[in-house]
């Protein structure tokens, strides 16, 4: 091979090594912008400049303060000094405009570059777009704020202010109640309300998992622990760190995952399964269950000095059928929800079912009422809710199924006529209301409208 030959495979492997270097360069989501002692670029990736809203053409060889505004004046006065001393930035969470105008919260890392003799030659500077994270957080944070837990009653105003109270403390907090009161919603409120806000919530359901994945599921695991251990595993309780740990169903665990979570309240610390090496955790702690904590303690089934460390705020949710002022706002809550995931418009409830809803018993509480307001609009096609809508149990209620009696036109006593108009003076001309209402198919309705002259 000649000497020009020699040169040219070696420039084409140099040439074909380095479009494989832009490939995973510009493969990488974060944007990657390599600076001069100047700032001016003389790197970056497709990131930098689509997220930046430039075209790569314009971004190569600009200067860094004319394509990257922070937005944040305290940022940029921080980013400012950084360079000043020729400091690195790790995980700066700010804002940017683009060129476009748009505002982008991002996480920003700066890094200092050095040429072969370790001198100092520019920057690197990564970011990521974090202004989705950003939305779902604001919206989950939204979702759980004290406004949606819904209540007037005495009881449920007295709730709202030790949820206020205790969301701003780190005390370890036990809902009790029963199923369908909504403890998961009371957690949620909490941790969001808190300091912790920003940090991890865990919800982790004890009565789900037998005792040995429960024990893993919590402390983690490390590789070899036991068969099927094939790597090291993170609890919750360390993906939790600095965060909030909502243990459902507190009450289910064994008295062996008892223990070991008794030491985790006393020390805050733990050993993953099958190692020896103690971790520290910083957890703020909400438990719930639907069990007399007080009497399994008493039938042996429950460690109390556990008990004492878990209930320091005891809070105890209502059961629906003790704050029936509450339905009516739950009722009108709920069918806002329905409308707006069903594209239905149902804008008015019958007094017929307002009365089912106050007399019935709602053992399911409120998620029971939840469930039968969704089974209502798989029933109802017009915009007007009534009784044959709703769940047979709740039908069933003293008098309500009565009301759905007075149409039947099978009652020889009856005027058919009078209880067509009836019928569809409910249904407020809706004809195939009516007809459900009479039990009687659209096409009879027409008949016998015609026949009793009844419209």
């Amino acid at each position: 091979m000649d000497y020009q030959t020699s040169i040219r495979h070696e420039y084409d492997a140099c040439r074909i090594q380095r479009l494989k270097l832009e490939a995973i360069f510009d493969s990488v989501s974060d944007g990657i912008i390599a600076l001069d002692a100047d700032m001016r670029v003389t790197n970056f990736n497709r990131a930098a400049y689509t997220g930046m809203g430039f075209s790569r053409t314009e971004i190569a060889g600009m200067d860094f303060f004319d394509i990257f505004a922070i937005s944040e004046d305290s940022d940029a006065q921080t980013f400012a000094r950084a360079l000043k001393s020729e400091r690195m930035i790790d995980s700066m969470e700010t804002k940017i405009r683009t060129k476009n105008g748009e505002l982008k919260d991002i996480i920003l890392n700066l890094s200092l570059l050095n040429d072969d003799s370790n001198n100092f030659a520019g920057y690197v500077i990564t970011f990521r777009d974090i202004s989705e994270i950003k939305l779902l957080k604001e919206e989950i944070k939204g979702r759980y704020r004290f406004g949606n837990i819904i209540g007037k009653s005495k009881l449920m105003q007295e709730l709202y202010q030790i949820i206020v109270q205790v969301s701003q403390s780190t005390a370890n907090v036990l809902i009790e109640g029963e199923s369908g009161t909504g403890k998961e919603l009371v957690a949620h409120a909490i941790h969001y309300n808190s300091p912790r806000a920003d940090e991890s919530f865990v919800v982790v359901n004890c009565s789900a998992l037998p005792e040995t994945l429960l024990e893993s599921e919590l402390f983690g695991h490390v590789r070899g622990a036991f068969t099927g251990a094939i790597r090291d595993k993170i609890g919750r309780f360390e993906a939790a760190d600095r965060g909030t740990v909502f243990l459902d169903e507190i009450g289910d665990i064994s008295p062996f995952i008892q223990l070991k979570l008794l030491r985790v309240l006393e020390l805050k610390e733990f050993e993953k399964v099958g190692s020896n090496q103690t971790q520290k955790v910083d957890v703020r702690f909400i438990f719930a269950t639907n069990k007399n904590l007080k009497k399994e303690v008493e039938s042996g089934r429950f460690r109390l000095d556990l008990y004492y460390r878990l209930r320091v705020v005891p809070l105890t949710l209502p059961p629906l059928r003790e704050r029936r002022e509450d339905i009516p706002l739950l009722l009108d809550r709920f069918i806002q929800k329905f409308n707006n995931k069903t594209g239905k418009r149902i804008d008015s409830v019958s007094p017929q079912v307002r009365k089912a809803f106050l007399e019935y018993d709602w053992p399911g509480n409120i998620r029971e009422l939840e469930n039968a307001i969704e089974y209502a609009f798989v029933h109802c096609d017009v915009k007007h809710l009534t009784v044959e809508d709703l769940p047979k149990e709740i039908r069933s209620v003293q008098g309500t199924d009565a009301l759905l009696s007075k149409y039947s036109l099978r009652d020889s006593s009856s005027d058919p006529r009078q209880l067509i108009k009836q019928a569809l003076e409910d249904a407020k001309g809706n004809k195939t209301r009516a007809a459900k209402l009479l039990g009687i198919g659209r096409t009879t309705l027409w008949k016998k409208i015609k026949e009793y002259k009844a419209e």
